[in-house]
């Protein structure tokens, strides 16, 4: 549950047969519409992710990377660690 003062108020519109669905869901489920919305608009927004993330794996399959093994973790993991050092340090500098 969000605190007070942390939400934003959208008005969002439905047909009658559509808004009804929504309030005869929220009441079987004892919710209110909002947490209908925002468990919606997280499913949306997972899905949406999943869609780039397949997009983005077809890409690369089909440049002929099969994609990161775990033999590839600890590696990239350097690198990572090593960018951020970099980073610093030039931050420092």
């Amino acid at each position: 549950m969000p605190r007070a003062g942390t939400t934003r108020t959208f008005t969002i519109s439905f047909p009658p047969d559509l808004a009804e669905q929504v309030e005869r869901l929220a009441k079987k489920e004892s919710r209110t519409t909002s947490e209908l919305f925002r468990e919606a608009f997280r499913a949306y927004r997972a899905e949406h992710l999943r869609a780039i993330l397949d997009e983005s794996n077809a890409e690369g399959r089909a440049r002929g990377h099969n994609g990161y093994g775990p033999e590839d973790v600890e590696r990239l993991v350097d690198e990572d660690r090593a960018e951020q050092w970099a980073a610093r340090q030039a931050a420092k500098g």
